[in-house]
């Protein structure tokens, strides 16, 4: 079975000088994929905006979303270790990070029965989940690989929570209130602490770095990673946390000029 995985795997390992982060190739990806992603949006919010009960078919898309993200989660996992790392688990790449969230939260759709519930997880990708993504491509050395496929699945993977965190405010079904975004905080501060005890449990020499507020080694951020190096890092994971609140918030507040 790994041998056959191993032979699939090596068919879609075309190799690639990485582009260089602002280069024509990550502009024009940047633009055609974020020009896609506005584009799907827009086409789905006027569907959802006829139903007379869109929630249910809300749910839908975002739970094939999940699974879409899942099964590019599951191939980037097997390429990393079988090609790139010969059999060996890194674990910087270990899928907890804020980009990571929504998969598991689109995941979870159909388990999202309350309105209440509902909302929130649309909030969440609307301000936490778009962050991530505008974040991620516009500082996009992380999404750079030396083969094709996984360049392209990074930039794939940031679309997409451009499509949902669009899809979440648009549709109306995100909450846009200063309270709504109060609500979701508690969420956030759960995944920061889930990937705090990642850190500590995969050890110092493991170079896991989930939410980037390793307490081994400065954040790998720019500025933070200054930060770090001179004021010590728990300072500059404090800031790095307290810097994506502000960028949450200043996406909430965003958000709402777009209904």
């Amino acid at each position: 079975m790994y041998i056959f995985l191993q032979s699939i795997l090596r068919m879609t390992a075309w190799p690639m000088t990485p582009p260089v982060p602002y280069s024509a190739f990550h502009i024009l990806l940047t633009l055609s994929g974020a020009g896609f992603a506005v584009s799907f949006a827009r086409f789905f919010v006027q569907k959802i905006r006829s139903m007379a009960s869109p929630e249910p078919y809300f749910r839908h898309i975002l739970f094939s979303c999940g699974v879409l993200l899942a099964l590019m989660e599951l191939y980037k996992q097997a390429f990393l270790y079988v090609i790139e790392f010969h059999g060996h688990f890194d674990w910087w790449y270990f899928p907890f990070q804020l980009c990571s969230i929504p998969m598991y939260i689109c995941l979870a759709a159909p388990l999202l029965h309350s309105e209440k519930t509902l909302r929130r997880a649309a909030t969440f990708l609307q301000d936490f989940g778009l962050l991530g993504g505008i974040m991620a491509l516009a500082v996009p050395p992380g999404l750079m690989h030396p083969y094709w496929t996984m360049t392209l699945h990074g930039f794939l993977w940031h679309f997409t929570l451009l499509f949902l965190g669009l899809l979440s405010c648009m549709s109306g079904i995100a909450g846009h209130e200063r309270r709504d975004y109060m609500d979701i905080l508690p969420f956030f501060f759960l995944c920061c602490v889930i990937a705090c005890v990642i850190n500590i449990a995969a050890g110092p020499t493991a170079d896991a770095d989930m939410f980037y507020i390793s307490p081994f080694h400065p954040s790998s951020q720019p500025v933070f990673h200054e930060i770090a190096c001179t004021a010590g890092i728990f300072w500059g994971n404090l800031l790095y946390v307290v810097s994506m609140i502000a960028g949450g918030l200043l996406m909430h507040k965003f958000s709402s000029q777009l209904l």
